[in-house]
């Protein structure tokens, strides 16, 4: 199986590329549309500005590559908020596989923004992966965030109910970190790897 990393300009690949070898897999960082078309599984992983992201994609002729995958893609922190459609963060138009808007959250009495620590996911939808995560404890580092909707497998909570795992088709996308969530990452990490 080939299993892919996109650069999409992130800062967060090397911890991704260390929970995939982990796993037993030798993932290949690239953003040569050609192999990522190829690859068995993609991962769209992101830190930083949805703007900035999308700026890169476009750059490396990736926007459209990533819209017409048919292979399983998961997409982690910035990368599933890309799933969407827009984001409040600079108005910016994202992917469009998600019909919905990526909103700041909100802030407020012993609130921070970002959102940086450990929340509970629960189950929202009857899916595997739903059922694989509820309950479980999970890193989350995010400013902005998916509001909930048909496509939510499971919630978390920061001052609002966010979509913490979504899925539309075959991509997935995580809003917490699973290369930073110990064993609950390790499991969605192995059923992506395994889908």
């Amino acid at each position: 199986m080939s299993v892919v990393v996109v650069d999409s300009g992130g800062a967060n690949i090397a911890s991704v590329l260390h929970a995939l070898r982990r796993l037993g897999e030798e993932p290949e960082f690239t953003a040569d549309p050609d192999r990522i078309r190829r690859a068995s599984r993609v991962l769209l992983p992101g830190v930083g500005a949805a703007g900035r992201a999308m700026d890169v994609l476009r750059g490396h002729g990736l926007v459209d590559v990533i819209r017409n995958l048919t292979q399983p893609v998961l997409g982690i922190c910035l990368g599933m908020q890309l799933l969407f459609e827009s984001s409040e963060e600079g108005d910016v138009p994202l992917l469009g596989l998600i019909p919905a808007r990526v909103r700041r959250l909100r802030g407020g009495p012993g609130l921070r923004v970002p959102h940086m620590g450990w929340n509970a996911l629960r189950r929202q939808a009857d899916d595997p992966v739903g059922d694989l995560l509820d309950g479980a404890w999970c890193y989350f580092v995010h400013s902005y965030a998916a509001p909930t909707g048909a496509w939510t497998l499971a919630s978390s909570y920061h001052g609002e109910a966010f979509s913490a795992v979504v899925r539309t088709g075959n991509f997935l996308g995580a809003q917490f970190h699973p290369e930073r969530s110990a064993a609950a990452g390790s499991r969605l990490l192995r059923a992506f790897l395994s889908s």
